[in-house]
């Protein structure tokens, strides 16, 4: 890892030997970055699981007490976030314990959630359905049964995993889920430069690159999203300031070596995704940048270089895939009796699933 940034830091050196601050940087030469590209539309198969996990995505009777859905804290209409939102609160109000990360471009990431334990989209998506300070549901027989008691969603998933004996299992509720998610990718005007086009950054934001560049900040923000490859500790240059409240990775692998170390966020759409960090405690994204600079790089930057980074940030913000978002609107499922986290696998066969109250 070190090795890596230490040879991103030298090639960002080597970018261009132009000293105009407004001077096209050749896209040939930021060879740290990786554009994107809408997703095609899915098609056959894969477009009945990405329309199966829309629909999932939006679905609140996946909460114990019908109230929850993903698209709760991760707004698809605010850029994937809660926005406002230092933390989100779950089925009980009860306050999580970190800032919900964007689900727009989640799939570009090397692992999931802020400290790394999940591996990929699929496995994420299981994760707050069965937390107790989220969507709350005591165990995946609980979203099974659910999905079992509504025939509308067991013909799709029979639509969309054919020849399995029984394809309402939890394996494809969160495969479907994350064919979804992977196609929630927002191509921005910085793509656009990467393949070509000088003229799609502003002055300014050209500026802003390059100060991005000279600060380290792509040491660790490279890549197709600018963030999201690996592991680093918050407070690299000097002791971030709390360091009890969150573990971090250390959490997850008890090794007091992973205090304090996250996954490096990705800075796609980053303007529109506030507050910001682990814990949502920075309001504005101009702040974000200062710590960032003072904590991890230890450099202080002038007023006119975190204005110019921001400016830069904001020619990452892609467009929301309007058409591709759309909840479904397909008939209300029946109506459900709220479970309790302690509800048993015997007590599920009591849950109140009466098709004749469809629609109530």
């Amino acid at each position: 890892m070190v090795a890596a940034a230490v040879t991103l830091l030298s090639g960002c050196q080597r970018v261009s030997f132009d000293p105009r601050p407004t001077a096209d940087i050749a896209p040939e030469r930021l060879f740290m970055f990786t554009a994107v590209q809408a997703p095609a539309p899915a098609t056959g198969l894969s477009a009945m699981r990405v329309d199966l996990g829309r629909r999932l995505f939006y679905d609140t009777h996946l909460s114990v007490n019908n109230s929850v859905s993903c698209d709760t804290c991760h707004k698809l209409t605010a850029y994937g976030v809660d926005p406002g939102k230092s933390v989100s609160t779950g089925h009980d109000k009860k306050p999580g314990g970190r800032n919900s990360p964007t689900v727009y471009n989640a799939g570009l990431q090397f692992v999931q959630f802020w400290d790394g334990r999940a591996a990929t989209l699929a496995e994420q998506a299981a994760g707050p359905m069965m937390n107790p300070v989220e969507m709350g549901m005591p165990s995946p027989e609980a979203v099974v049964a659910y999905l079992h008691s509504t025939p509308d969603y067991k013909k799709q998933f029979q639509q969309a995993y054919p020849g399995a004996r029984d394809p309402v299992v939890m394996d494809n509720v969160t495969d479907a889920i994350a064919d979804f998610e992977s196609g929630l990718i927002t191509p921005a005007r910085w793509d656009q430069y990467l393949q070509g086009d000088t003229n799609a950054l502003s002055n300014e934001e050209k500026r802003g690159l390059r100060v991005f560049l000279r600060s380290g900040c792509a040491s660790c923000h490279a890549g197709k999203g600018l963030g999201g490859n690996s592991y680093q500790k918050l407070g690299a240059y000097r002791d971030w300031p709390d360091r009890t409240t969150d573990l971090g990775r250390m959490a997850v692998t008890h090794n007091p070596a992973d205090l304090l170390y996250f996954k490096v966020p990705l800075l796609r759409n980053v303007t529109e995704t506030g507050p910001w960090f682990h814990d949502g405690r920075v309001k504005t994204i101009d702040e974000a940048v200062r710590l960032m600079e003072r904590y991890q790089t230890g450099r202080r930057l002038s007023e006119n270089d975190v204005r110019s980074i921001v400016a830069f940030l904001g020619s990452l913000k892609g467009e929301i895939p309007q058409q591709y978002i759309q909840p479904p609107s397909a008939k209300a499922p029946p109506i459900r009796t709220a479970l309790t986290p302690g509800t048993s696998r015997q007590q599920l066969a009591l849950v109140d699933l009466n098709p004749s109250k469809e629609g109530q």
